[in-house]
């Protein structure tokens, strides 16, 4: 049995999704251009704020919640037709979850290099 190791994940979605840095998706973010999307759990939110603006799914429930027939697709909270920009703490759990998403068929989709730790010096209200 060969498992891979949490680099070794984290490496292979690296190569095969896009990353931008906070300057670029506030940029993007501030001409509403994309959907913003916090995939921090709820604890992470309370314990050290939320970037205002940025709508929440948690890691947990991502697949679910942007699955094309999904309420949020369905009404609009999340624009399809946008890029969806993901952050989560650092930057771990956004790169693998662009790469599912990607899988899914999602193609404007990136991640925030540094996620929420870089976030707040780069122009993002922390609520």
């Amino acid at each position: 049995m060969n498992i891979k190791s949490i680099q070794n994940l984290v490496s292979e979605a690296m190569s095969e999704i896009k990353t931008i840095n906070a300057d670029e998706a506030y940029q993007k973010f501030e001409k509403n251009n994309c959907n913003l999307i916090d995939i921090r759990e709820i604890n992470e939110l309370n314990n050290t704020g939320r970037v205002e603006g940025a709508s929440h799914i948690p890691r947990g429930m991502l697949e679910v919640y942007l699955d094309p027939n999904s309420p949020i697709i369905q009404n609009g909270q999340v624009d399809k037709n946008k890029e969806l920009i993901l952050f989560c703490a650092g930057g771990v759990r956004s790169a693998l979850a662009v790469k599912s998403l990607k899988e899914m068929g999602y193609e404007k989709i990136s991640h925030i290099d540094g996620g929420f730790a870089v976030m707040s010096s780069s122009g993002f209200k922390i609520i």
